[in-house]
């Protein structure tokens, strides 16, 4: 469900200025399985966000700002 009071352009700028630093996210992947994820944001995009998984370098995990927005994806930490 999404968050009222907050607009698609204020996460945009939240994960912008979060880009090279290191986070954890708890992501809702549907049917009652949840992962948490540490990792650093890598590239901004206009309409998704790429996340390089800390334990597999080579790993990227791609998000739209509006798994943000509905609540699937939740930042925990910001370091």
């Amino acid at each position: 469900m999404r968050k009222a009071g907050v607009g698609i352009d204020d996460i945009k700028k939240k994960i912008l200025n979060l880009k090279g630093i290191t986070i954890e996210m708890n992501i809702n992947r549907g049917r009652k399985k949840f992962d948490t994820l540490s990792g650093t944001i890598k590239d901004v995009y206009p309409s998704v966000f790429t996340v390089e998984v800390e334990k597999d370098k080579s790993a990227l995990q791609t998000f739209s700002y509006y798994d943000v927005l509905c609540g699937n994806v939740v930042f925990l930490s910001e370091e």
